[in-house]
């Protein structure tokens, strides 16, 4: 194991110690192949499953698998409808089992920061799925909750606005502009403190960089 990995991983152990004082169940990954294999361990047959963008859930071949998948799941894919039909499928999504997402940004002390436009993924981080797994690399651990928010402003948000063709000073100039525009995709922020509901919120770290 290289010098970084055990550090990634003596990181995520102590991180993992914080989220179980706040309710929230964590684990470990040394690889994105690791991860892609102990998320589909959570899933029964027959369970109903969504996710919201990530490009984290990409990366690790995650969708794929589960758009190719054979097993009996239930699949709520926004992507695969029509956009009139998403607003109809959206009250199915936040009924599912699993809701599956990444973070923005972990705080070395377990608190969760997200940071959406339209808010649909934050929503149902707070409320609705019964379960929600989030999987992150460990290049989204910050000191802070200010320093996640800067993250996600300055380094997350500007890929992310390229990605989805946005029309924002971030795309246009790779660093916050602090805009109030039609495209903003940082209109709502959520930081989680506590899960309520004891091991509802499960955060599986990974020992690689992924994502924004």
């Amino acid at each position: 194991m290289s010098h970084k990995k055990q550090a990634y991983e003596n990181l995520a152990t102590s991180i993992i110690e914080k989220f179980n004082l706040r309710g929230i169940d964590g684990y470990y990954a040394d690889s994105a192949e690791d991860a892609l294999e102990m998320v589909q361990r959570f899933f029964p047959p027959g369970c109903s499953i969504s996710w919201g963008g990530s490009e984290t859930l990409n990366e690790i071949g995650l969708i794929d698998v589960l758009r190719d998948s054979d097993s009996d799941f239930v699949l709520y894919d926004r992507m695969a409808v029509p956009v009139e039909e998403r607003e109809a499928l959206y009250s199915k999504i936040v009924g599912c089992d699993y809701f599956l997402m990444s973070s923005n940004a972990i705080t070395l002390d377990g608190q969760l920061i997200n940071i959406d436009g339209m808010g649909n993924r934050i929503a149902c981080l707070i409320t609705g799925p019964k379960n929600v797994i989030i999987v992150a690399g460990m290049n989204k651990i910050v000191t802070n909750v200010e320093e996640g928010i800067n993250r996600t402003h300055n380094f997350a948000a500007p890929p992310n606005t390229v990605r989805l063709g946005k029309d924002t000073p971030c795309a246009d100039h790779g660093r916050c502009g602090n805009c109030l525009s039609e495209d903003c995709i940082c209109c709502n922020t959520v930081i989680t403190r506590k899960s309520r509901v004891p091991g509802r919120i499960k955060v599986i770290l990974v020992g690689e960089e992924l994502g924004f």
